[in-house]
């Protein structure tokens, strides 16, 4: 059972909007390597899992993802608010917007949609474990990248933090391997 405090684990305030950032950020909402995709997955996976000590991991993990997808969409959803027709059309939000006006969707950067493929769960404690520990490396690259191409502060400082939390489940799950 979860204990929900209606704030974000990490404070989103980002003041000016853009649309070009959201189109890039999405992807930690719904690309393959994104905090949908982990959340689920880890979620999922606790479930076959026969170590109460890792299945505990995988519990703690899978629901600090869900926290990180609340800021991924706290942070599209501020970077596209209140946008004039000529800012939507002149960023290439436009394609985005006409099927999903504002509202945050589940997508990649590439514009293909989130994918049930994105969850991976064999039931094998260590092939599990191993896709978990690549699976938040990838993340890591992925808000590597996002650091890369963006310079507002505003959007760059909760990027980081997202960025370390990685980090901290690569080591999570490795010291879960070396308990089994």
């Amino acid at each position: 059972m979860w204990k929900y405090e209606k704030k974000l684990q990490y404070p989103v305030n980002i003041k000016n909007p853009n649309p070009k950032y959201a189109q890039i950020i999405i992807s930690q909402y719904g690309g393959p390597d994104g905090e949908l995709g982990a959340s689920m997955r880890y979620l999922t996976q606790r479930y076959s899992q026969p170590f109460n000590e890792v299945k505990g991991i995988l519990t703690d993990v899978g629901t600090e993802e869900l926290a990180h997808l609340e800021m991924i969409c706290a942070m599209v959803h501020q970077l596209t608010r209140n946008l004039s027709e000529k800012e939507i059309v002149d960023s290439g939000f436009d394609k985005y917007f006409v099927d999903h006006t504002n509202a945050v969707f589940p997508i990649a950067a590439s514009s293909l949609p989130w994918r049930a493929e994105y969850i991976q769960a064999k039931g094998d404690v260590l092939a599990d474990l191993h896709e978990d520990l690549a699976a938040e490396q990838k993340a890591r690259v992925t808000y590597d990248n996002l650091l890369r191409l963006i310079d507002d502060p505003e959007v760059l400082d909760p990027l980081r933090f997202l960025r370390e939390r990685e980090v901290v489940h690569y080591q999570r799950f490795g010291e879960a391997e070396q308990k089994m």
